[in-house]
């Protein structure tokens, strides 16, 4: 039984800035504070008051919290470390919650539907928990509820973002924040549609239905409406559990999850924009559940046209063919300068690619993916001027650098260069379109 989304309400809105300013704002002051005065500020210890200020509150600033986590240099490290723990820990609401809520999607005899329903969240996020259930089928279910009001939370966290992102922006030029905003605002929107979350996952499963190393669960319609989305559960580990294991199968676990974000977008022009490591689990065999379908994006065949040509630029050092690749991703005012500092990032995220040989995704000892070349970008993005990063570039890089990050911690060694070319060697911009078209109807997105 699908019920109506909950409405923007002003006075809810209200009610969350009061309850958000604390945290944000003592973020804000302090940063801006150490930057502008020289205050001397523990930003380890507020790091963690504003850790645990955000996983009571909820909503998307929470969730926003973790994106920024990936994003290279985008907050000081003592905060990156911090707000990482958001990912898995997140306190979970009571069951006199679960009870409301779940009368209000299903009815009030919504208990009889099942054939047990666990009083325990099994896991706790930003906009939502998972509870286990048994369905009337007898079939292991995991099921998604939706916090309360997330309509309201969502504009106001979104509000509150915009202005601690342009107080960031005044002192540090670097990179301009308008449309890295407005595409989080737009797939944060999304995500509060689990009818909307049930199609991706029914896309997933059909652009991966050949991968045996990729596990999709099935939405239940019956058991499933705006504010809750029931699905098959999927048993597995977390990764972290796999990263002392031997090297075959920590290959083959970086193996499985490069198939599982990027045959959907070579083939079909479509990535999953949130790798944090509570949307996947693993199975014993190194093969990989991937469980979150609400951070989806749907690029233009000639985006994906233009990642792949800017991986040939480089190889063929080609500077012309490197200009038209970020024109077509939405870069502007690619003065020289701009385009060496781009190409120092591109170097990086496709030097794994470039060599036909086993590799580590990262060879230094830095233990964060890509952290070193991510502080030169950013001073020399300074030194020029910043730039604004185009609303498709946001998911993309943060896909790029979450994956690296597991990839880093496996230890794994692949050939890379071999599993993008089998991905890429027969690319061909009309059939994607043909393959985007297809998939798109079927799942009715």
């Amino acid at each position: 039984m699908a019920r109506p989304p909950e409405s923007d309400n002003l006075g809810r809105r209200v009610q969350r800035y009061a309850r958000v300013g604390g945290a944000v704002g003592g973020m804000a002051a302090r940063m801006a504070g150490k930057k502008f005065f020289g205050l001397s500020v523990d930003q380890g210890a507020h790091a963690a008051e504003l850790t645990a200020a955000l996983g009571g509150l909820k909503g998307p600033l929470m969730k926003v919290a973790q994106i920024l986590t990936t994003i290279p240099d985008a907050l000081p490290e003592e905060y990156t470390l911090q707000l990482a723990q958001l990912q898995n820990n997140a306190p979970a609401m009571g069951w006199p919650f679960v009870k409301r809520r779940m009368a209000a999607e299903l009815g009030p005899d919504w208990q009889a539907r099942f054939q047990s329903f666990e009083h325990e969240a099994a896991s706790a996020a930003s906009l939502g928990q998972v509870h286990r259930a048994i369905g009337p089928d007898g079939q292991k279910l995991a099921c998604k509820l939706q916090y309360p009001e997330m309509a309201s939370v969502v504009e106001a966290d979104l509000r509150q973002l915009k202005l601690v992102l342009g107080l960031y922006h005044r002192y540090d030029k670097a990179l301009d924040s308008t449309n890295i905003h407005a595409e989080l605002s737009e797939r944060l929107r999304e995500e509060l549609d689990y009818l909307r979350e049930a199609r991706h996952m029914r896309l997933y499963g059909r652009m991966l239905a050949e991968e045996p190393g990729v596990w999709i669960p099935e939405p239940v319609e019956a058991l499933t409406s705006r504010r809750l989305l029931s699905m098959t559960w999927l048993d597995g580990e977390p990764l972290l559990s796999f990263c002392d294991h031997h090297q075959e199968l920590r290959n083959q676990l970086a193996y499985n999850m490069f198939r599982a974000w990027y045959v959907p977008f070579y083939d079909y022009g479509v990535i999953h924009g949130d790798p944090h490591l509570g949307n996947y689990t693993v199975r014993p065999d190194g093969s990989v559940n991937l469980l979150d379908f609400g951070c989806i994006r749907v690029f233009e065949p000639s985006f994906v046209a233009g990642v792949i040509e800017l991986y040939k630029a480089l190889r063929d050092d080609d500077p012309a063919r490197a200009v038209h690749a970020y024109e077509t991703w939405g870069f502007t005012d690619l003065r020289q300068e701009v385009i060496d500092v781009l190409n120092l990032w591109a170097g990086f995220v496709y030097a794994p690619l470039m060599e036909d040989r086993a590799r580590r995704i990262q060879e230094t000892n830095s233990g964060v993916y890509g952290a070193e070349v991510a502080a030169r970008v950013h001073r020399e993005l300074r030194r020029v001027g910043g730039v604004r990063p185009p609303r498709e570039f946001v998911l993309m890089d943060r896909a790029a650098i979450g994956l690296g990050s597991v990839f880093l911690h496996l230890k794994a060694e692949i050939n890379w260069y071999r599993l993008f070319h089998e991905l890429i060697g027969d690319f061909d911009v009309t059939t994607l379109e043909k393959r985007q078209a297809a998939a798109r109807t079927e799942v009715s997105l």
